[in-house]
């Protein structure tokens, strides 16, 4: 099986977005770029009686991703770009093909004036139910986003990539996603700023003599323990600066805040098989709406 860096097209200005993504994350891999379509089928109503003809819109749909195809060649020279169509259900058909790729990337709506984005129930789908890495990325998102300022206070693509940030919870540091972010890091050759956040108890307010000492101990000890989980990731990444952050409050807040001037905020996603169904988590959940960022989302045991 080919391995591919795969993102999901329709006719939205934020799927177009994470194409570019997609591409340019291709090129960092060195993997052809798989742009796929998926064709849902039309309820029978709505068959029976189309607006347009179903030839007129087979080739609508065929034409539309190969003539999005051109234009990341043209874009993007050296990326190996390669278009499949598929047809079903939109969040099934995405599910397949991010179990056959390294990553899926998906757009995600902006919510204009509002501190946040929105992020549509297919997308959400994916993430949830995906074993592989998801990466969604915000309507107009560009490649100098990603970047510094120039010398003249301009975001460029020709300066270093910002930090990538990893939301780890040290507790269970899973392999797969501290591999993940490491490597996305190193092949951006940016900081990965490591960040974990435990909670506030009542001595955080200083109450009672020796409380202040306390709440010391705790910073050193959860400090300590993310030193200790990122240690045999900085032994197998020597080159990656990591920057390390053990903050007291909430985790989503605590990311969300972290991730502010991130080139890609990476979170994980425990994988449940129980009744209960597909699960993202909340802190996951608050870096897809509230990071500006590119946001991997990485499923783990």
């Amino acid at each position: 099986m080919v391995r591919t860096v795969t993102v999901g097209l329709d006719a939205s200005p934020e799927s177009r977005a994470a194409a570019e993504w997609a591409a340019r994350e291709a090129r960092l891999r060195g993997l052809p770029l798989n742009i796929v379509h998926v064709r849902e089928p039309a309820p029978e109503p709505l068959a029976q009686a189309p607006l347009v003809g179903p030839e007129t819109h087979q080739r609508w749909t065929e034409q539309m991703p190969q003539e999005f195809a051109e234009g990341i060649r043209l874009r993007h020279p050296g990326v190996d770009v390669i278009t499949e169509q598929l047809t079903g259900t939109v969040a099934d058909a995405l599910c397949e093909a991010a179990d056959r790729a390294d990553l899926l990337a998906l757009g995600s709506r902006g919510f204009g004036g509002i501190g946040g984005f929105m992020v549509g129930s297919v997308s959400l789908a994916v993430v949830a139910r995906a074993r592989r890495p998801v990466v969604l990325v915000r309507a107009g998102e560009q490649a100098a986003d990603e970047h510094g300022m120039d010398p003249a206070g301009v975001p460029s693509a020709a300066t270093p990539f910002r930090p990538v940030v990893l939301g780890l919870d040290t507790r269970h540091p899973d392999d797969t996603l501290l591999e993940f972010a490491f490597d996305a890091a190193a092949r951006r050759e940016a900081p990965l700023r490591a960040v974990h956040a435990w909670p506030e108890t009542s001595i955080s307010y200083y109450r009672f003599p020796g409380d202040a000492e306390l709440h010391d101990e705790l910073e050193r000890q959860n400090a300590a323990a993310l030193t200790e989980a990122l240690r045999p990731w900085r032994q197998k990444f020597p080159g990656v600066e990591v920057i390390e952050a053990s903050r007291c409050g909430s985790a989503a807040q605590v990311l969300v805040d972290a991730a502010r001037d991130a080139s890609l905020a990476v979170v994980g996603r425990r994988v449940r098989t129980g009744s209960i169904g597909a699960h993202i988590g909340h802190v996951a959940h608050a870096a897809l709406h509230h990071v500006a960022a590119p946001v991997a989302v990485v499923a783990h045991s």
